[in-house]
């Protein structure tokens, strides 16, 4: 393997999204990360189209640099393997309750005995402290209840989801950054430690960062929802044969706007005059965007916002970004010959480093793939005493 993580050994207990998300990062970064999967597979398999049963889209993209065990942790084989897998591990990540990994004989407890240098990561749906401790939960059910469902249905006018697994792969990327700071300090001061990444706990944070809003101050001076975000003005804008995306932000963005834009007349409304009135009167002002985008062609807006230095983009679906010029530049989608599922389009790793560059290493794994290569070492240590 190759990356900044070079060295460390991940044991990934995790299936569907969030936590292969978050172990995803931890392999493309170098970590070898072995996924332990139950006998029928991480249920992302089955999901999406594929040319081989329990080869999915979604399984493939999450699972590269990885490599597979298949194991019946409820077995006594199956843990016993477990448990010597534990000895050589830096990191395990799981997305089981607490109370069956309690069952299992897999809780931190029970693991840092048997390797005190444990870096144990359980991710789930709530904080195992509080009285929601032991509910199921998926993304769907995290974005209602974290207020995210709440705040989209100001702008669409009833509660609705983003079109994208946001809680899971938020999660994911918080579980992976609290990896590498305990990782940094096992290394800075010594010693193990568990983690706890509560679904909910998170997306709430995430979520009120700006739906707090009034409300941070006692008494409440406004209500919870940040305006600006939840206008139903704030939207692509149609042009006269298109819709275009545009961020007119600060004060000189706005100056700028109007100059390009032939509406000079508005630079004087006290509407405009700065962030803060403008933010009280959102609504309002995203409504003149939308009048004046209206009066000219996607092309035209294009060209007199770049030139003014005022964010601004086509719309794209996800077809459009396999033919994007920038994307196509960087090569960020590569064509790669999987051993059995043959030509197959992916993404490389969006971050890059001077030092330590990330490479495609491993193809997603079929299920149990490398049981031989990982638990015939095992056997050969035990017998050698080792």
């Amino acid at each position: 393997m190759s990356g900044p993580l070079e060295g460390i050994r991940v044991l990934d207990l995790t299936s569907v999204v969030m936590g292969p998300y978050c172990t995803l990062m931890l392999a493309d970064m170098g970590a070898d990360v072995i996924k332990i999967e139950s006998p029928s597979g991480d249920t992302t398999r089955y999901l999406g189209p594929s040319k081989n049963r329990g080869m999915g889209s979604l399984f493939l993209h999450l699972n590269r640099n990885k490599r597979s065990v298949a194991l019946d942790l409820k077995s006594k084989d199956g843990l016993e393997t477990m448990i010597a897998l534990v000895k050589d591990a830096d990191v395990l990540v799981h997305t089981m309750r607490p109370k069956t990994m309690e069952r299992l004989g897999l809780s931190y407890e029970h693991l840092r005995k048997v390797n005190s240098q444990l870096i144990y990561c359980g991710m789930y749906g709530f904080s195992k402290e509080g009285p929601y401790g032991d509910k199921p939960a998926y993304d769907d059910i995290i974005q209602a209840a974290s207020g995210i469902v709440s705040a989209q249905g100001k702008v669409s006018g009833s509660p609705q989801y983003l079109a994208t697994v946001l809680a899971d792969k938020t999660a994911g990327l918080v579980g992976l950054s609290s990896i590498l700071a305990a990782l940094l300090y096992r290394q800075q001061k010594g010693g193990g430690q568990e983690i706890e990444v509560p679904m909910f706990e998170t997306m709430v944070s995430y979520n009120m960062i700006e739906h707090m809003y009034g409300e941070t101050f006692i008494p409440a001076k406004g209500s919870t929802y940040y305006s600006r975000v939840t206008s139903p003005y704030r939207k692509p804008y149609k042009t006269k044969d298109g819709y275009i995306g545009v961020m007119i932000y600060n004060d000189k963005q706005w100056k700028s706007f109007f100059e390009v834009s032939g509406h000079q007349e508005l630079a004087a409304d006290e509407r405009f005059v700065d962030m803060e009135v403008r933010t009280q009167n959102i609504d309002f002002v995203y409504s003149m965007i939308e009048e004046i985008i209206a009066e000219k062609t996607t092309e035209t807006w294009l060209s007199l916002l770049v030139n003014a230095d005022i964010p601004c983009t086509n719309i794209n679906t996800p077809d459009d970004l396999f033919k994007d010029p920038h994307l196509n530049d960087i090569n960020f989608f590569r064509t790669v010959n999987h051993p059995t599922e043959g030509e197959i389009r992916d993404m490389k790793f969006p971050v890059t480093f001077s030092e330590t560059p990330v490479e495609l290493n491993r193809y997603a794994p079929n299920l149990g793939e490398h049981n031989e290569e990982l638990l015939k070492g095992l056997q050969l240590r035990e017998k050698d005493g080792k």
